[in-house]
């Protein structure tokens, strides 16, 4: 798989070197999993901290889907 570049948002959750989209997305969820940002009774659905909100492109919360929608427009 080709490497992405993480943008300046994206960079402080996953670091700043260019990667595959598969391991883009493992570091995503060792972020979330560690910060505990996966809501207890909606298992589908991720809250934001300081840092995830502005991949979140502002939202406190949302689903794993859209999850990957919003972090596609923070690679290049």
């Amino acid at each position: 798989m080709k490497p992405v570049t993480p943008d300046a948002a994206l960079s402080a959750v996953v670091g700043s070197n260019p990667l595959p989209r598969t391991e883009l997305t493992k570091k995503l969820w060792v972020y979330i999993k560690k910060n505990g940002l996966q809501d207890k009774k909606v298992r589908t659905q991720i809250n934001a901290d300081d840092k995830m909100k502005l991949v979140f492109n502002g939202k406190k919360s949302v689903s794993m889907f859209e999850m990957t929608k919003l972090v596609s427009g923070h690679v290049s």
